[in-house]
C-alpha cells in the first residue's frame, strides 16, 4: 500500500455518517410512520409505478418536485414545504428517495437537502436493486393526510454556477470532473447513447475536465461499489478526500453528477465537492463559453 492509499483509507468516513440506506434498512422500516419513501421517475407518466412499487412509496416526476414551477431553478424552501406537507411529510420525517433510473433519487435528495429538509436519504441502488433483490412490491397507493410543514432555510453551499466556473478556468485550486459517457466527453454526442441526440447546441466538455463515467462507480444492480473500490477509482484520477482543491462535478443535467456527489461526499469523505447543476445542457449552449474536444 502506498502512502497516498494509506492516507485515503484513514479519511474514509464511518458508515454511520452516510445518508445512503441499504435495501435491508428500508425493508426493515416499511410501515414506519416516521419514514416517507418517494419514487422519483424520469418520465412524466407513472405507469411503471402503478404496476408495482416499494410498499408505502409515493410517486413523483422529477421536474414537478425538484424544479421551480416557472423558472429553471430548484424548488424553494416555501414550495418544498407545501409539496411535502401535502404528502403527509413534516420536518421530522425521514425522507428516502429512490430513482427510476437510479440517478434521479440522488438528484431529488440533493434538491430537497438544498431546500432545507433536515433528514434526507437515498436508497442505494434505487428501484433496480430493490427489484433484483426480490424485495416486496405492491400496486397499492398509500393514502396521505396533509400536514403542516414549517418552512426551512435553504442551503446552496453544495452547488456552483457557470460564471464561477468560467472565472476559475485555468487557475489552481479547482478540479472539474465530467461523469458523462465517453461519447459525450469526447464531443461525439450531447446526450448519452442510444437516445435521440439533443439538449445542447455544441458537443464537447468544459476545458480541463477529468473524466469518470458514472457507471464505473456502480455495480450491475446500480448499487455503489464498496468504499475502498470507489476510493481507488478516484485515486486513479489523483483525487483524494484530503486534497486542497475544490472538485466540481457535472454531467448533462446534473442527475448523474448528484449520484457521483453522494459517493464522493458521503462514502469516500470529500468535503470540498460541489455540483455544477446547469451542466452541459447550459454550458454547451451559451454563446462565448469555451468548449474543449
Amino acid at each position: 500500500m502506498t502512502a497516498n492509499e494509506a492516507n485515503l483509507k484513514k479519511a474514509l468516513p464511518s458508515k454511520s455518517t452516510v445518508p445512503i440506506v441499504s435495501c435491508d434498512w428500508l425493508e426493515e422500516h416499511l410501515g414506519d410512520p416516521s419514514v416517507r419513501i418517494v419514487e422519483v421517475c424520469s418520465s412524466p407518466r407513472n405507469s411503471t409505478y402503478l404496476q408495482n412499487h416499494i410498499p408505502g412509496a409515493i410517486w413523483c416526476f422529477w421536474k414537478d418536485w425538484c424544479w421551480h414551477d416557472s423558472d429553471r431553478e430548484f424548488v424553494t424552501p416555501r414550495a418544498a414545504a407545501l409539496r411535502l406537507g401535502a404528502n403527509g411529510i413534516t420536518e421530522e420525517t425521514t425522507l428516502v428517495f429512490y430513482g427510476d433510473p437510479v440517478q434521479y433519487g440522488p438528484y431529488a435528495a440533493w434538491a430537497f437537502t438544498m431546500a432545507g429538509h433536515p433528514n434526507v436519504r437515498i436508497l442505494d441502488g434505487g428501484r433496480r436493486k430493490w427489484i433484483s433483490d426480490g424485495r416486496p412490491l405492491t400496486p397499492e397507493i398509500t393514502e396521505l393526510t396533509p400536514v403542516e410543514y414549517r418552512t426551512r432555510k435553504s442551503d446552496c453551499s453544495m452547488r456552483i454556477g457557470r460564471d464561477a466556473i468560467r472565472a476559475g478556468l485555468g487557475k489552481t485550486g479547482r478540479i472539474l470532473l465530467d461523469v458523462r459517457s465517453a461519447e459525450e466527453f469526447n464531443g461525439e454526442r450531447v446526450m448519452p447513447p442510444p437516445d435521440f441526440d439533443h439538449g445542447a447546441e455544441r458537443a464537447g466538455r468544459i476545458p480541463g475536465a477529468l473524466h469518470l463515467h458514472f457507471q464505473e462507480i456502480l455495480n450491475e444492480d446500480d448499487s455503489y461499489l464498496d468504499r475502498d473500490t470507489l476510493a481507488a477509482k478516484f485515486l486513479d484520477l489523483s483525487l483524494t478526500p484530503n486534497q486542497s482543491e475544490e472538485v466540481i462535478i457535472y454531467c448533462r443535467l446534473s442527475h448523474r453528477a448528484s449520484l457521483a456527489w453522494y459517493a464522493m461526499r458521503y462514502i469516500i469523505g470529500f468535503e470540498n465537492v460541489k455540483i455544477y447543476d446547469g451542466s452541459w445542457t447550459e454550458w454547451g449552449s451559451i454563446v462565448g463559453f469555451p468548449v474543449e474536444k
